[in-house]
């Protein structure tokens, strides 16, 4: 049998959070139910063990249930230190024969079906097995911060994890190390069988994408993982499945909007847009709510709510009138805010889908539009934190960040500009309904242009 056993006994100090790292949102999950879920749909996995803190044992026991987690049969405390908590999975499984132990870090979401294959692989010619890969810099060996030596570095690989071995066989280094009086700190479950036993450790080739989130920064890093592997894919889209779905688009009249309008519609959606060309103001809290519940009435549920309306005044701040100032903010953020408030009724019994719209200026704020820029920085924090509120009800939410668009509005603001250094909005519109048909939730989505 080959047991996938998840460390997860980590306090996540280094990442600086109040809770463990391996139970941070990502994307609409906990980092660790990506790291089951590889282990979960792999066809050489006979079971799952996770070695966890006690404190964390019923939530992760309900992660597997609300996932259909099948192969999770084992949930075990850990120990104080890696070492302790392998030796505890050592332990769980010591009286049973034939036993192949695959450890791998809970943080470690990223593991590719090539890597689970090729270790398991591996082990039917070697005891034990580990996963690297290159450097891409110069290691230095350091002594009283004077450098010592420096290695060559084609001789030097990154170690990652799953770490694999023989049962008996790690179950024997971990023994010899307990009776070590004086044994040297591991790091991993490969230093104690290089330690004490004279056994050929195999290296199995890594990637660079299976990281391990240690660090706060590194959480920005998997979120861009997850977009290029859920979004950019886009031969497994299939937009037949908007078939049915009724999808609400907020300023659909004209631009992306009208454009998301059409291609929805071609696909077989039931598609209902509401703008000032048909009476709709949304800095109106009462015509949100009267457009939702019209297509309610008429639909008896709704899918997908996608705002694209959008205001923008090219001014300085001094130059601008305070109904100026109000209009782009509430365009801008308040109506967002309205849309999703009274979105969340009908999302929730379907389970659906919010889209707002970004810029690509929010990142920084422009001169000449530092309102514009703001607001659209205001959305993506607004989308993110309801991403979290709203993930318990199962509503995706998510927000679409476009690079320039060759829309009415740009142009509007900008006169005409070279159309090779413009998105298509047909593009952009494209892009959102990929991202409809996807699973995950509080991602900021970035449009470019492919060059």
């Amino acid at each position: 049998m080959n047991i996938a056993v998840i460390l997860s006994a980590g306090s996540g100090s280094r990442f600086g959070s109040d809770i463990p790292k391996q139970f941070i949102n990502l994307a609409g999950k906990n980092i660790i139910e990506y790291t089951i879920q590889a282990f979960e749909q792999h066809n050489f996995i006979d079971e799952i063990c996770i070695v966890a803190d006690d404190a964390f044992h019923d939530k992760l026991w309900s992660l597997s249930q609300n996932n259909d987690f099948k192969k999770v049969k084992k949930i075990i405390a850990g120990g104080k230190e890696r070492k302790d908590s392998s030796y505890e999975a050592i332990k769980a499984y010591e009286n049973q024969e034939d036993i192949n132990l695959i450890f791998h870090d809970g943080v470690r979401p990223f593991v590719s079906d090539t890597i689970i294959t090729d270790t398991i692989n591996a082990l039917e010619r070697y005891d034990a097995v580990d996963v690297a890969i290159p450097t891409a810099d110069t290691i230095i060996k350091v002594k009283d911060s004077i450098i010592d030596s420096i290695p060559k570095r084609s001789e030097l690989l990154r170690g990652q994890t799953p770490q694999a071995f023989k049962l008996q066989t790690i179950k024997k280094a971990h023994e010899l190390s307990n009776q070590d009086i004086n044994p040297p700190l591991f790091t991993d479950d490969c230093g104690l069988v290089k330690q004490y036993l004279n056994e050929e450790i195999y290296v199995v080739k890594g990637e660079e994408k299976n990281i391990k989130i240690t660090y706060k920064e590194d959480l920005l890093f998997a979120e861009k993982l997850i977009q290029l592997h859920s979004v950019t894919m886009k031969n497994s889209i299939n937009y037949h499945n908007l078939k049915d779905k009724v999808i609400v688009v907020f300023g659909g009249s004209s631009g992306i909007g009208l454009d998301i309008v059409n291609i929805a519609t071609k696909y077989g959606a039931n598609v209902v847009s509401y703008s000032t060309s048909n009476a709709i103001d949304i800095k109106n809290t009462q015509d949100i709510e009267e457009s939702l519940k019209k297509t309610f009435d008429e639909y008896k549920r709704v899918d997908i709510i996608i705002n694209t309306a959008a205001s923008l005044t090219k001014k300085e701040l001094i130059e601008m009138h305070e109904d100026d100032i109000n209009n782009e903010i509430t365009t801008n953020f308040t109506a967002s805010v309205n849309i999703a408030k009274y979105s969340h009724k009908y999302l929730k019994e379907t389970q659906g889908s919010l889209i707002l719209f970004t810029s690509s200026s929010y990142t920084r704020g422009r001169a000449n539009y530092s309102l514009y820029s703001s607001t659209k920085a205001a959305i993506v924090n607004f989308a993110e934190a309801i991403a979290t509120e709203w993930s318990r009800d199962k509503i995706k939410v998510n927000v679409i960040n476009p690079a320039r668009t060759a829309t009415p509005m740009r142009r509007k603001h900008f006169g005409e500009e070279d159309p090779k250094t413009l998105l298509k909005s047909k593009d952009v519109a494209y892009k959102t309904l990929d991202v409809v048909l996807q699973e995950f939730s509080g991602l900021v989505i970035d449009v470019k242009q492919v060059i």
